[in-house]
C-alpha cells in the first residue's frame, strides 16, 4: 500500500490535474488515487499507461463534474445510447398494448388529448432513468421535472408518445421522443415508431442510423422541387399562417399528417422540409441529433439554434421549427418565412 501510494503523490508531479496527496483534503479521498494508480499501472506487464480522462474523471467529487471541460467520453455515448434503447423498448411495449383498442381518452389543460398509455408509457420510461443513472435529471410531458436538485447537467426530455391524436385514430404515424441533454444541448435524440417497430437514433458527433443502418437526407437544391411536411394547416394562425403559406405556395409538393414522422422520413431521405409551428421543447429537442448527424439543418424560423434550458422552474414554451435535408432549401424556406 505505501508503494502504490508513493507512486500516486511521485505521478501527481507530472500530471497538473492530480492534486498533491499533502493537500489535507485530498488526503481524506486518498483511497480515490490508490485506485486511479492501480488503473494506469501495470506490475505484470512492468509498464506505465497514463489515461487522463479516467483519472481525472476519479479526482471528481461531482457527479457531473466528470465533464466539466465539456469532453464526453465514446463510452458515455455507448453507456447513454444503451439506456436510451431501454426507454424505447419499454415505451414501445407499453404503447402497443394500448394501440387500437378502446381506452379512456382525457383533456390535458391546453384541451390537448392524452391517454393512460401516454402515462404508463412516460413512467416506465422514468422508472429505467432512476434505475441505470440516478443522478441524471428528467423532464417529460406528462409530469414535468423530476430531481431532487433544481438544475442538472444531464436532462432527459421524455414525449412518450408525440401526436396522440394519431395514436387514439389508429394511424401509427405518432412515435416516442426521448432526448438527452448536457449543459442544455441536445447529444442524443430518439425517434421511435413502435407500431411499424422503426427506430432512429442520433448521437452527437455520429450519423445517424434507422435500425442500426445509417440513413441521410437528401439533395434538393430548389424550393420548388421540395416535398413539404407538416402535421396540419389548421396549426397556424395570424401572421405564422401567412408565413407558411408563402412556403407551401413555392414548394412542389405539400404533404399533412405525420407528426414527429416527417422528421424521421427526412432524416431518411424522403422528403425534403418539415416547418410546424407552436412546437414545445419535448415536441423537438430529440429531433436535432436525428436531423443533423443525417445531414440536414434544423432551426427555429429566424435561423437561430434551437435551444433551451430544463430545470425545475422551466415551463416549456412554444417554438417555431423548420428542417430541412439540405441548407441551400432551408435557406430559401427561411427566405420565404420572412420571420421577424
Amino acid at each position: 500500500m505505501q508503494t502504490q501510494i508513493q507512486f500516486v503523490a511521485q505521478t501527481s508531479k507530472s500530471l497538473q490535474f492530480l492534486p498533491s496527496i499533502h493537500d489535507h483534503h485530498q488526503t481524506l479521498n486518498l483511497n480515490r488515487y490508490h485506485n486511479a494508480a492501480a488503473l494506469v499501472f501495470s506490475p505484470k506487464r512492468r509498464s506505465l499507461t497514463l489515461r487522463t480522462t479516467n483519472v481525472s474523471a476519479m479526482t471528481s467529487n461531482s457527479s457531473h463534474s466528470d465533464h466539466a471541460n465539456g469532453f464526453l467520453d465514446h463510452h458515455d455515448f455507448d453507456r447513454f445510447a444503451e439506456v436510451g434503447n431501454k426507454l424505447a423498448d419499454a415505451a414501445g411495449e407499453v404503447i402497443r398494448k394500448y394501440f387500437r383498442k378502446k381506452i379512456d381518452i382525457l383533456q390535458k389543460e391546453d384541451l390537448s388529448p392524452v391517454t393512460i398509455a401516454d402515462q404508463a408509457a412516460e413512467e416506465a420510461m422514468v422508472s429505467i432513468i432512476i434505475e441505470n443513472l440516478p443522478s441524471h435529471a428528467i423532464f417529460g410531458e406528462e409530469q414535468g421535472w423530476r430531481c431532487k436538485e433544481k438544475f442538472a447537467d444531464y436532462v432527459w426530455v421524455l414525449d412518450p408518445i408525440d401526436g396522440t391524436k394519431s395514436f387514439i385514430t389508429g394511424k401509427p404515424l405518432f412515435g416516442t421522443l426521448i432526448a438527452l441533454l448536457y449543459k442544455g444541448k441536445p447529444i442524443l435524440g430518439i425517434i421511435d415508431q413502435p407500431v411499424l417497430r422503426e427506430r432512429w437514433i442520433g448521437i452527437s458527433g455520429k450519423r445517424t442510423t434507422l435500425n442500426g443502418q445509417e440513413v441521410s437526407t437528401r439533395t434538393c437544391t430548389k424550393l420548388s422541387q421540395a416535398y413539404l411536411y407538416t402535421t396540419s394547416p389548421h396549426l397556424f394562425s395570424g401572421v405564422a399562417e401567412e408565413a407558411f403559406v408563402r412556403v407551401r405556395n413555392k414548394v412542389k409538393v405539400p404533404l399533412y399528417g405525420c407528426d414527429c414522422y416527417a422528421y424521421a422520413l427526412l432524416a431518411s431521405g424522403f422528403v425534403d422540409l418539415v416547418i410546424e409551428s407552436g412546437l414545445k421543447p419535448y415536441d423537438f429537442l430529440s429531433l436535432i441529433p436525428v436531423i443533423e448527424g443525417a445531414g440536414g439543418v434544423i432551426t427555429d424560423w429566424k435561423g437561430h439554434q434551437l435551444h433551451w434550458e430544463a430545470s425545475s422552474d422551466s415551463h416549456p414554451t412554444s417554438f417555431d421549427v423548420v428542417a430541412a435535408g439540405d441548407k441551400q432549401i432551408h435557406q430559401q424556406a427561411l427566405d420565404s418565412l420572412q420571420w421577424q
